[in-house]
C-alpha cells in the first residue's frame, strides 16, 4: 500500500532522501513537509525513515496528538524519552531545564530557550555517535512549547549529522519553523491518479471510475479508500452526491465502517480518538465505566478487521479516522467519554483536568479550578501557550464574576507575552463586560497600553493609570510598578503631551520603593529625562559602581542611559548581564539588551560592535516573537549603514518604518529619520539631510521624539547651515537651550555646543569649537572626532591648512578605527583639500568575518572550548568548529591560540569599555 501511495512522488522522494543522505555524510538540515490529509506525507517520510535505518542512521519519532496540544512539552517528552541515556551528560543548567520541562522533576523551567539549547545538545551528542533522523508527525497538533523548542533546534542544525523532518497539514504560526525549507506535496496528476485507482480497484466501470477520479482530486488516500467504501455496500454508489469537502467525504467513509461495529468496539475507538496517545488499558477501563459492562482487548478485533486500527496496539491507520470518530459522535457521547477518561486518569492531573472540562456543558467551578492549577503547572514548565489555553477555558467555566475577571486578565497577560494581539483584545473585551474592581481596571489598562494602544488613547490614559498604580503599589508594589510601566511606555513610545508626562513623573516619585531601584530609575528616565535628569544620571553612576546580579535591572538601566543621551554608559550597563542571560537561556531579554547595545554602539559610531549586536538581536527578536524590538533593530541597522556609508540605509529604514508606522512607534521612526539625515549629510545632500532631520524636531510630526532628537542636534544644524536654512536651526537651538541647564545629557550638551560653533560668526567660532571639543566625553571618541572634523573644516576655510591637517588627521584615524567609513571619507576629502594625501585604508582582517564568525573568534580568543562557546551562542559544538575552520584562512591564522593577537590589533573602543 505504501508503494502505491508514493506513485508520482519521485521528485519529493529524491529531495527527502538527499537530505537524509546529507546527514549520513556528516552535515544536517531540516525540512517541513506540508500537504493535505491523505496526500501521502506519512508514506513519503516512512520510506525515507526506512532508507535511513538501512544505512545506519538512527531514527526517532514524535507524533502530535490533538488532545495533548495543551500539555506543555508533551511532544518533546516523546523525543527525550528515546534519548534519555544522554540526559546525564548535559551541562548542569541544561540538564536541569530539560528534566523540568518534560516532567522528570517538579521544578520551574528557568526559560524555554535553555530547554531548546538542552534539546540541541542532546540531539547533537546523539548524532555524534550515529547520524540521527528526527521525525515529527502531525506537527499541527503538537503542543506549542514542543514546537518552539524543535523550531529552535531546527534553525541551528548546520554541521551536525542530524536531520529534522516536521510533517504538517499547513504552515501556520503554531509550527514555529519559520525560515525552514518547505516541501509541498501537491495532488497527483490525472495520469498517476488513474494508475493508482486501477491498481486498487481494477474492475470499476468507466462512469464510476470517472466520478471517483473527479472526487478524489489527486488525493492518494481518497483514491484507495473511496473504492473500499463503494464495495462495502455491494456496488451501489455510497457517497453523498453534490459538493462536499474531500476531508469530510473521507471521514464519512470511515464513519460508515464504524457504524457496523459492535457497541464496545465503537466505544473503545471513540475513547482512543479522544485520549490522544493514551494507553490501551486507559481506553478499555474507561469503556468499561462508560458502558457499565466489562470490556476487554477482544473489542479491538473488529476495528482491525475493518481497516481502522493497525494490528498492533491502539494506532489508527490514518489521523482522519481519529477525526472521523470525534465528529461522528454526538455531543452527549463525547461528554460521556471524556467523563469516563477523567475518572480513570488518576495521578495525571493535567490530562484529567482537560477531560473533565470537555465533559462539562455549563459552568463548573471544580473544573475551572482544576484548569487554573493546570495553567500554573504549565507555566512552571515553560508552557505559556498551554497556560493561556487552560485559563481561557477556566474562565468560560467560571460563574463568579470576580474569579472570571481574574482568569481573563491573567490570560490576557499571557497572550500579551506570547504576542497574540487579537487574543488580547478579545480577552480584554470579555473582562470589560464585567464589573471590574479598580485593581482589575488598572490591570486591564496596563495590558491595553503595553499592547500598543498608545497610538489610539488620549493623554489622560497614562496619567490616570500611573495614579492608580501608586494606590495599588501600597499593597502590591510589584503590580503597581508593572502598571506604572504601562503609563511610562505610553510616554516613551507615544506622545501624550507635557502635562500627562508631568503627572506620570509625579506618580513615579510617590512609588513606595527605594530611590535606587533600577525599575524606578528607568521609569524616571523614560518619562522625564530632562526634569529628573541629574538624579537619574547620579543613580546610574552609583549603579555602575556596584556589582550586579540583576540582569533585568541592568537591562532597564541600560535603556535609561540611552534615553538620557549617555550611550557609553549604556554600553557598560548592558554588558554586565550578557553572560548571565545566555547562561539562563533568557533570550527574550537578551534580544532587548543586545538591541540597546547595538543602538548605543551606533550612536558611538562603533560599526563593528554595533553590527555584531544588531545581527544577533535581530535573530533573537524574530525567534522570540518581539516585533517591536525587531523593528528597532532594523532602524539601528539603518543608522549603522549611514555611519559606514552602506547603500542599504534606505532598505533597513523602510523595513523599520513599515513595522512602526501602524502603531505610531515614535522612537523607531525618529531613529529612521535620523539615519536618513546622517546618510544624506555624509553624501553632501544637505537640503535632503535638513528635511529628514527637521521632522524629528517638529512636534506635529509622527517622527518627533522629545529626547531622541538630542542625538541629532549637531547634524541638523550642519545640514541647515550648508543649505541656507540657518535661521530655522537657530530657532531650534534657542528652543533647546533652556534644557541645557536642567539636564546633564551628554548628547544634548555635545550637540548644542557644536551647534553654536557651526552657527557662529568667523571671529567667534574658534573658542566655541574648542569648547565643543572639551565637552565631548573621553569615552565618546566618535563625538570627539566629529568635532575635530568640524574644526578642521573651519580651519581650512580660514586658510590655516597646517593646523587643519592635524585635527582632520585625528578625526580620520578615529573614524577608520571605528569603521565609520562615511565620516572617514569626509575627513579624507577635507585632508586632500588641505593639501595632504589620505589614501583609503584597507579593511581590517576581522571585517572579512561574518558577525557569527567574529563572535565565535572573540570567545575562542578568551580560551573557551567549543562546547562552552556553543552554550553561549546557542549552537552545537560542531557548528562552532565549522565556524573556526572557515575563519582561520580569512584571518591568516592556523590555530585558535593566534586569535587573541589578531583581534587585539583591531579591537575597537566599544569592546574596551564593555
Amino acid at each position: 500500500m505504501q508503494r502505491r501511495a508514493l506513485l508520482g512522488r519521485e521528485a519529493e522522494r529524491r529531495a527527502l532522501s538527499g537530505l537524509v543522505e546529507q546527514a549520513a555524510a556528516g552535515s544536517g538540515g531540516a525540512v517541513v513537509v506540508v500537504g493535505a490529509p491523505g496526500i501521502g506525507k506519512s508514506a513519503l517520510v516512512a520510506e525515507a525513515a526506512a532508507r535511513a535505518a538501512d544505512s545506519g542512521t538512527r531514527v526517532i519519532t514524535a507524533v502530535g496528538v490533538e488532545s495533548e496540544e495543551h500539555v506543555p512539552c508533551a511532544g518533546l517528552h516523546q523525543l527525550v524519552h528515546q534519548l534519555r541515556d544522554g540526559i546525564d551528560d548535559l551541562p548542569g543548567p541544561q540538564r536541569a531545564a530539560l528534566r523540568a520541562a518534560v516532567g522528570l522533576v517538579d521544578e520551574i523551567v528557568p526559560d524555554l530557550y535553555l530547554v531548546g539549547l538542552a534539546a540541541l545538545t542532546l540531539l547533537s551528542d546523539a548524532a555524534a555517535k550515529a547520524p540521527l533522523l528526527v521525525i515529527v508527525e502531525d506537527a499541527h497538533w503538537m503542543d506549542r512549547a514542543s514546537l518552539d523548542v524543535l523550531g529552535f533546534v531546527a534553525r541551528r542544525i548546520e554541521s551536525d549529522p542530524l536531520v529534522l523532518v516536521a510533517v504538517t497539514r499547513a504552515l501556520d504560526n503554531r509550527l514555529g519553523c519559520a525560515g525552514l525549507p518547505v516541501l509541498h506535496l501537491n495532488p497527483l496528476t490525472d495520469e498517476v491518479s488513474g494508475e493508482l485507482l486501477d491498481a486498487v480497484a481494477p474492475s470499476l466501470g468507466q462512469q464510476v471510475r470517472r466520478r471517483l477520479l473527479e472526487e478524489a482530486a489527486g488525493n492518494p488516500l481518497a483514491l484507495t479508500e473511496l473504492p473500499v467504501a463503494l464495495q462495502s455496500v455491494g456496488g451501489a454508489y455510497a457517497l453523498t452526491p453534490g459538493p462536499l469537502p474531500l476531508t469530510e467525504r473521507l471521514e464519512r467513509t470511515f464513519t460508515a465502517r464504524v457504524s457496523r461495529l459492535p457497541v464496545d468496539t465503537r466505544a473503545v475507538l471513540l475513547l482512543a480518538a479522544l485520549n490522544g496517545d493514551g494507553t490501551m488499558d486507559e481506553c478499555i477501563a474507561a469503556a468499561t465505566r462508560m458502558l457499565g459492562a466489562a470490556v476487554d482487548i477482544v473489542a479491538l478485533g473488529p476495528a482491525v478487521g475493518a481497516g481502522l486500527l493497525e494490528a498492533q496496539g491502539m494506532t489508527f491507520r490514518h489521523p482522519l479516522i481519529r477525526s472521523a470518530m470525534h465528529h461522528a459522535a454526538t455531543a452527549a457521547e463525547r461528554q460521556a467519554a471524556h467523563a469516563a477518561l477523567a475518572s480513570v486518569l488518576q495521578g495525571q492531573p493535567d490530562r484529567q483536568a482537560w477531560h473533565r472540562a470537555a465533559a462539562t456543558a455549563g459552568l463548573n467551578e471544580r473544573a475551572a479550578r482544576d484548569l487554573d492549577s493546570t495553567a500554573d503547572r504549565a507555566l512552571r514548565r515553560g508552557g505559556v501557550a498551554a497556560a493561556l489555553a487552560a485559563l481561557r477555558r477556566a474562565a468560560a467555566l467560571t460563574a463568579d464574576p470576580s474569579a472570571r475577571a481574574d482568569r481573563l486578565l491573567r490570560a490576557a497577560e499571557l497572550a500579551l507575552e506570547s504576542g497574540q494581539s487579537e487574543v488580547v483584545a478579545d480577552l480584554l473585551a470579555q473582562a470589560g463586560s464585567l464589573d471590574l474592581t479598580p485593581r482589575d481596571q488598572g490591570r486591564a489598562a496596563w495590558v491595553g497600553l503595553i499592547r500598543g494602544e498608545w497610538a489610539q488613547s488620549d493623554g489622560t490614559a497614562p496619567a490616570e493609570l500611573a495614579e492608580l498604580a501608586v494606590e495599588i503599589a501600597a499593597d502590591e508594589p510589584l503590580l503597581g510598578l508593572r502598571m506604572l510601566w504601562g503609563a511610562i511606555l505610553h510616554c516613551y513610545y507615544g506622545e501624550p503631551g507635557q502635562a500627562a508626562r508631568q503627572r506620570v513623573a509625579a506618580a513615579a516619585d510617590r512609588m513606595p520603593v527605594d530611590a535606587d531601584n533600577p525599575c524606578l530609575v528607568a521609569l524616571q528616565a523614560y518619562c522625564a529625562p530632562v526634569e529628573r535628569g541629574r538624579a537619574v544620571i547620579e543613580s546610574l553612576a552609583r549603579q555602575l559602581g556596584r556589582s550586579s546580579e540583576d540582569a533585568e535591572g541592568d537591562q532597564l538601566l541600560g535603556g535609561a542611559a540611552v534615553t538620557m543621551g549617555a550611550p557609553a554608559l549604556a554600553i557598560r550597563l548592558t554588558a554586565r548581564p550578557l553572560d548571565a542571560l545566555r547562561a539562563r537561556g533568557q533570550l527574550s531579554m537578551l534580544a532587548r539588551v543586545l538591541c540597546t547595545q547595538a543602538g548605543s554602539a551606533a550612536r558611538l559610531g562603533d560599526v563593528r560592535a554595533g553590527s555584531l549586536a544588531a545581527e544577533e538581536a535581530a535573530r533573537l527578536a524574530r525567534e522570540t516573537g518581539q516585533p517591536l524590538v525587531h523593528a528597532m533593530v532594523h532602524a539601528i541597522r539603518a543608522q549603522l549603514a549611514a555611519v559606514c556609508g552602506d547603500a542599504q540605509v534606505e532598505e533597513w529604514a523602510a523595513k523599520a518604518e513599515r513595522a512602526a508606522l501602524p502603531g505610531g512607534v515614535r522612537p523607531v521612526l525618529a531613529i529612521v529619520q535620523t539615519a536618513r539625515g546622517h546618510a544624506a549629510l555624509c553624501q553632501g545632500r544637505y537640503s535632503d539631510a535638513f528635511g529628514h532631520l527637521r521632522r524629528v524636531f517638529d512636534p506635529v510630526d509622527l517622527t518627533f521624539h522629545p529626547w531622541l532628537r538630542f542625538y541629532a542636534v549637531a547634524e541638523l544644524v550642519e545640514a541647515a547651515v550648508r543649505s541656507d536654512s540657518a535661521e530655522a536651526a537657530r530657532d531650534i537651538v534657542e528652543e533647546l537651550t533652556p534644557l541645557e541647564d536642567l539636564s546633564p545629557s551628554p548628547a544634548l550638551l555635545c550637540g548644542l555646543r557644536l551647534a553654536r560653533a557651526l552657527l557662529s560668526s568667523p571671529d567667534a567660532a574658534e573658542p566655541l569649537y574648542r569648547a565643543a571639543l572639551d565637552a565631548a566625553p573621553v569615552d565618546w571618541p566618535f563625538e570627539r572626532a566629529r568635532v575635530h572634523l568640524a574644526l578642521g573644516e573651519w580651519l581650512r576655510r580660514q586658510r590655516r591648512p597646517a593646523e587643519s591637517r592635524v585635527v582632520l588627521q585625528a578625526a580620520r584615524e578615529v573614524f577608520d578605527a571605528l569603521g565609520a567609513s562615511a565620516w572617514a571619507e569626509r575627513a579624507r576629502q577635507e585632508l586632500r583639500a588641505a593639501g595632504a594625501s589620505s589614501p583609503r585604508q584597507d579593511p581590517a582582517a576581522v571585517d572579512q568575518l561574518t558577525s557569527t564568525e567574529l563572535h565565535v573568534a572573540q570567545l575562542a580568543a578568551q580560551g573557551l572550548t567549543n562546547r562552552e562557546i556553543g552554550e553561549r551562542l546557542y549552537v552545537s559544538p560542531r557548528t562552532v568548529s565549522t565556524h573556526l575552520q572557515r575563519m582561520f584562512p580569512k584571518l591568516g591564522v592556523t590555530a585558535r591560540g593566534e586569535l587573541a593577537a589578531v583581534l587585539r590589533s583591531t579591537m575597537t573602543y566599544a569592546e574596551d569599555v564593555a
